[in-house]
């Protein structure tokens, strides 16, 4: 086994355990709409009762079953941040995109963390809410000299409620790419209202060597647009989207929104 299929094994079992979590513990979120609990994060002495991300989130129990709205006051926070999987119902709201930003520095290259733990903001629990706040460094940026993707996604049942769903985003950078890669037999993967810069290969998508996952990945994009977003020349398998098909991927419902968002707070 290469050091790339080990790092993706360990991946998927995480996937797996993270998605399990979801089911058998946190059943329903219909009580976790709203704030019940307030902590405040801030660069400036006195403004916050926490002077990190990360210190605000340590605080809290380690199964959370409330919501908890972590409010980040205006600054730039260099600091990694990890949510494990049992502190759930977490909103974390910044100042304005501007005004709240958080970075660090890592890559896949990054020693002893890899792949994995090269995240700068990690979050492994369910029902996770962010606003007004900047990740930096997440504008998806392709420079490899060598064909890449920019998207994996690992579904392997058709059973499992799993996918990804970009809406409103922008795709740019230097580095000829494909929007995804069948790493999971059933992956799926859905770009809509988004703008493609010239980098997209035309075919799209990649079977990752497999072509019986042509049968059964899902790959489609939805009213999306710039030169890397024409269909001509997309891969047989995968779909332009009918209003219909989109709608159940541009909605809350996609991540049962209905059950842990609140848009009102």
């Amino acid at each position: 086994m290469t050091r790339v299929q080990f790092s993706e094994e360990q991946f998927m079992k995480w996937v797996r355990f993270v998605g399990g979590l979801k089911h058998s513990v946190f059943k329903t979120a219909k009580n976790k709409l709203f704030p019940s609990h307030t902590l405040h994060v801030s660069k400036k002495s006195g403004k916050g009762g926490f002077s990190s991300i990360q210190a605000a989130i340590d605080s809290l129990p380690f199964i959370n079953v409330v919501r908890v709205v972590i409010k980040v006051h205006a600054g730039v926070y260099t600091e990694k941040v990890n949510i494990p999987p049992l502190k759930s119902f977490i909103t974390i709201q910044g100042a304005g995109a501007d005004n709240t930003i958080v970075q660090w520095g890592d890559s896949a290259q990054s020693q002893p963390s890899g792949t994995y733990g090269s995240a700068t903001f990690a979050v492994n629990s369910p029902f996770f809410v962010a606003k007004n706040i900047t990740f930096k460094g997440c504008h998806v940026h392709a420079i490899a000299q060598v064909t890449g993707a920019l998207t994996a996604q690992g579904r392997s049942s058709l059973l499992q409620d799993t996918g990804f769903s970009f809406v409103h985003c922008k795709v740019t950078g230097s580095g000829a790419l494909y929007l995804g890669r069948a790493w999971g037999p059933f992956s799926r993967v859905v770009f809509a209202y988004t703008y493609m810069d010239n980098i997209i290969i035309p075919k799209g998508w990649y079977n990752w060597g497999d072509p019986n996952r042509e049968m059964t990945v899902f790959y489609g994009q939805y009213k999306c647009t710039g030169a890397g977003a024409r269909y001509a020349g997309r891969v047989s398998w995968s779909r332009e989207l009918t209003d219909e098909e989109a709608k159940p991927f541009i909605s809350l419902s996609y991540i049962d929104g209905s059950e842990w968002i609140n848009l009102s707070f």
